[in-house]
């Protein structure tokens, strides 16, 4: 099992063109989850990926603890943020217990990778504090640029998995439907729910157009009140 996790590594090391599309959503969606937590207290944060959120929520949280089951994908995050001030742990997220209770829960682009999302979501209500709040960011199928395909005929099927997909060990997509179906069946309460980044066209298309980082932060700020059409869901949720 952790080879396998190893693999994935490639996909974390940058020169791939979705980089353009990463770096968007994982420096957006932490400034919303910041601006709805305080940015403050203890903070349970599972998978490094490509390093963006833990760093920065490491300078917000007095108590920073990360997750990850790939030893290949922390020593590369060491490697490029040996000053970060995050606590990071080796282990599987279906293995991991604790009897500590944290502020802030984030499982940010995690849900899709997992076996089995919704035990994965029961498992972790034990670790969040009573008044707590869990943050989930999934990847969306029904992303404008892929619904524009699908309806020009060029995507037959919006919930396929692409090579980069499988390159990263995605497992599934979500759709604001099954995201919210998947929640609820864990037991908690969905208090919010917002879109991260608003991208009308494929990721070539976005590059060739060079658009001002004014312009691209725009669409991530329109994008909050259309997760349905956005390339991910981010939601704020509570325990019932």
């Amino acid at each position: 099992m952790k080879n396998e996790l190893d693999s994935y590594l490639t996909a974390y090391q940058g020169n791939n063109i979705y980089d353009f599309d990463n770096e968007i959503l994982l420096t957006w969606y932490p400034k919303r989850i910041i601006k709805h937590s305080a940015g403050s207290g203890s903070l349970l944060e599972l998978g490094i990926g490509h390093g963006y959120t833990t760093t920065i929520f490491s300078e917000l949280f007095s108590r920073h603890l990360v997750l990850d089951g790939s030893s290949a994908v922390i020593d590369n995050f060491r490697k490029k943020h040996s000053e970060c001030k995050a606590e990071i742990k080796e282990t599987y997220f279906e293995h991991f217990d604790t009897d500590e209770k944290f502020d802030v829960i984030v499982m940010g682009f995690i849900l899709e990778h997992v076996d089995n999302p919704i035990e994965i979501l029961k498992k972790y209500k034990a670790f969040l504090n009573p008044n707590g709040k869990m943050f989930l960011a999934v990847p969306n199928a029904e992303v404008m640029n892929r619904k524009l395909g699908h309806l020009a005929g060029l995507l037959p099927d919006m919930t396929l998995l692409s090579e980069n997909d499988q390159m990263l060990g995605h497992k599934r997509y979500y759709s604001v439907s099954s995201f919210t179906q998947d929640i609820t069946a864990a037991g908690y309460k969905v208090n919010r729910m917002e879109g991260i980044y608003l991208k009308p066209f494929t990721t070539s298309q976005m590059l060739s157009l060079q658009l001002d980082h004014k312009v691209l932060d725009a669409l991530c700020e329109l994008g909050i009140d259309y997760p349905e059409l956005c390339c991910g869901i981010l939601a704020e949720v509570s325990l019932r």
